[in-house]
């Protein structure tokens, strides 16, 4: 017997307060090839991303910042996925869960637990919550200019 829908949103809602509790790959990373921010105006929430790509997949990465549970659960939801993976896949990762975010569609295969944040499709103001550390990454996947030397601030 299928599990009514409602008890599906509380498993999903779990997973995204237990990776706003508990953020997986948050602080930062001793040789990042490349140092990314973000930040949305309209509520405030910022992410830090720094990556470690070589061979065109990311290595290593890393999240900090401060927001709302969304947009730090997508953060720490984020590196748990595309670490070890290809740009490439990266890029068809970013677009699944764009397209289940924006456009409403069925969650592709390959999201895996990203599938959890499908039901912030309903709350258009809190998808850009959701899709801002994706957006951050983007230019990680588009061949951004590698990380200055020198101090972290």
């Amino acid at each position: 017997m299928p599990i009514p829908e409602p008890q599906f949103d509380d498993l999903y809602r779990e997973l995204l307060l237990d990776h706003m509790r508990h953020p997986r790959n948050r602080g930062a990373l001793e040789n990042p090839t490349h140092r990314l921010d973000g930040v949305n105006p309209v509520c405030g929430d910022e992410v830090h991303i720094e990556v470690a790509v070589g061979d065109s997949e990311v290595r290593d990465i890393a999240f900090s910042g401060l927001g709302c549970s969304i947009s730090q659960s997508s953060a720490s939801m984020l590196t748990e996925n595309v670490k070890g993976k290809k740009l490439q896949d990266i890029a068809r990762l970013r677009d699944h869960f764009q397209a289940m975010l924006v456009d409403g569609a069925d969650p592709a295969p390959d999201l895996g637990d990203l599938e959890a944040f499908q039901g912030v499709a309903r709350f258009p103001v809190r998808v850009k919550c959701a899709m801002l550390p994706w957006k951050v990454l983007d230019e990680v996947i588009e061949g951004a200019a590698p990380a200055p030397q020198g101090d972290r601030q």
